[in-house]
This record gives C-alpha cells, structure tokens and sequence, in this order.
C-alpha cells in the first residue's frame, strides 16, 4: 500500500494511481486476482486491456460410474459431486471451459455448429460470473473498473459488459477518470495472422483513434488504453510464424519481429498522450517512452495462473511512477 502514498519530493493528493492488465484469455484466477489488486494495491482505477475470453472448451461426461474426464494428459473417472466442482474450477482457472452432459449430448457438439454454440454459451456464462464478482467487491468501493474486449473476443460478451453498474465498458469511448484526465480505449487491433474478431487495416484503426481523440479536451493528461503495442517497439516482439503458422527460428531460437500498430505508433508519435498502456503480444512485457510517451506492455502469463501487471501514478502532467508486477 505505501507504495503509492504520497512522498516527500514525489506525488502528492492529486496523484492517480492505476492498475492495469491484459490478455487473461479466461482465466477464472487471474480475473480474480485482477478484481482484488484495487483493494490490495490501494488504486483508483482497475483497467482490463482486452482478450479477456477463453479459447477451447472440455467435455466431462456422465457415465454409469459417475463423470469422467480427460484434460491435461490425466484421465478423471467416477469423480464425486465434489471431484467434479474442483476439476470444473481448475479447467476456469487455466483460461478453458467445462462442458458437461451425458456422452451422446457431448457427441451431437462434433456438429460444428452446434460446438459454437456451445462455446459462446460458455464464455457469455464466464462473463456473467465475472461481472458478478466485480459488483460483489467492488460495489461502494470507490474504485472504478474500466474493461474493454480485446481483438481475439466474440461481440456476445459486450452487452454482458454493458449490462453492469459496476464495471464500466469503455471500448471506443473517451472518459473522464479525473480532473486533469481521460482515458480513450480499444481493443481492436491491426490485422493479424489470426483473423479475429476485431481487426482492422491500419488505416481504418487510425481513424477509430482519431474518432476518440477529437472527443479529447486536456490532451497533455491522456491515458490511451490501446490494445496492440506501438510497432518497433521493445512492447511489440514475438516469433516470427510463416503462412502454416511454425515459429521461424534462427540459431535455434525464435527469430524475433515486430508484430504492433503502426497506426497506435504514429497516433502516440503525433499527439504525445500520458500515458500507453498495451497488451497483444504476451511475450514483450515492458516499458519505454516515445518522446514524452510512457508506454507499457505488463506482459501475459495466464496459462500458469501468473496474473502480470502494471502499477502507474500519474499526476496532471506526468508519470509519477510505473512498476510491472506478477502474482
């Protein structure tokens, strides 16, 4: 908590302090975490920048001998009532979703179209508790809960989102976190690889910038939430893949490129914010400035439960501290 009070010679009432995280890909631990870093950092603001949804889902069927399983190179078999709750919890935990039902229910989800179904049910469902969680203890706090969708998240989680009087959904929005500062996000990113969800060519993302920037009043006290780092930059290195998706390696290490925005780079180049904070690329966790720019990556490390962040105080004109942490 001392961290962010303030010091002799450093910071003082005005300050804001925020806690900012991204790429948690649905991990029940570390949303949790997440939630609980206002109370235990003494912070303001909570700000989740994006890919916050699961990709796969795992079957536990129903037989004559009770639920079984496979997950993680381990077979489950006849597990109790109380077996199953825990092995549905480690499943949330490490970003996936539980699907149970009897073996024919589960057979009938090698339908395509039927297994999407049952995957946005699942995710809808996460969010749903998510957003429960955040109102049970965050509610009368004080602390603000902004979070924002990121590239790879399917657009049925946004009403869950928009649903809440807790958790503020801020995609595309320009807001008011204090006096002397706002706050412009999104979770769209430049074109991917992957083809998900929320990409656009970089010109189009650009004037989605431009759009929330004109909506700016105090732009030397800006906060951009961004989710794709700014492109040449030590926020936006990961492997390089060719056109079959394999890592590229060179001395038998992955060969390193920048994969950001360089629409996010040349905005931060030209308007000069605050303060950036980034996700998109998990492996490049860190900091640096672009002129007068601070700019973070805190990183991502949710499948082994790691909940990694950035803790930033900002005063009106200047970052008065930043520090990555993991738990």
């Amino acid at each position: 908590m001392g961290l962010f009070r303030a010091k002799a010679g450093g910071g003082g009432d005005s300050d804001v302090k925020l806690f900012f995280a991204t790429d948690i890909h649905g991990s029940d631990r570390c949303l949790r975490k997440f939630i609980n870093a206002g109370a235990f950092y003494g912070v303001d603001h909570l700000i989740m920048g994006g890919d916050i949804t699961g990709k796969s889902i795992v079957p536990i069927w129903r037989n004559g001998t009770g639920w079984t399983a496979d997950y993680n190179d381990r077979r489950y078999e006849r597990m109790t009532a109380r077996e199953l709750a825990d092995l549905e919890q480690l499943i949330r935990d490490n970003g996936q979703y539980p699907v149970t039902g009897e073996v024919d229910e589960l057979r009938a989800l090698e339908d395509e179209e039927r297994r999407d179904a049952a995957f946005l049910k699942a995710i809808t469902g996460s969010i749903e508790r998510w957003v429960a969680f955040a109102e049970e203890r965050l509610r009368g706090t004080g602390i603000r809960c902004f979070i924002t969708p990121g590239n790879d998240d399917f657009w049925e989680i946004d009403d869950v989102l928009r649903g809440s009087d807790v958790v503020e959904f801020v995609e595309g929005r320009c807001v008011r976190i204090s006096d002397d500062h706002e706050m412009i996000t999104t979770g769209y990113s430049n074109i991917t690889p992957w083809e998900s969800p929320r990409e656009l060519p970089e010109d189009q993302l650009r004037e989605r910038l431009e759009t929330m920037f004109a909506q700016v009043e105090r732009p030397e006290g800006l906060v951009c939430v961004l989710h794709p780092p700014p492109r040449g930059t030590l926020l936006d290195q990961a492997p390089e893949i060719d056109e079959h998706f394999v890592v590229q390696l060179e001395g038998g290490e992955p060969r390193m490129v920048p994969v950001g925005s360089q629409a996010v780079r040349e905005f931060i180049e030209e308007h000069q914010p605050l303060l950036g904070l980034h996700g998109h690329v998990h492996e490049s966790k860190g900091t640096q400035t672009i002129g007068r720019t601070v700019v973070v990556n805190p990183g991502s490390e949710y499948r082994e439960g790691t909940l990694m962040g950035a803790l930033v105080t900002i005063d009106r004109d200047r970052v008065v501290r930043k520090q990555l942490v993991a738990g």
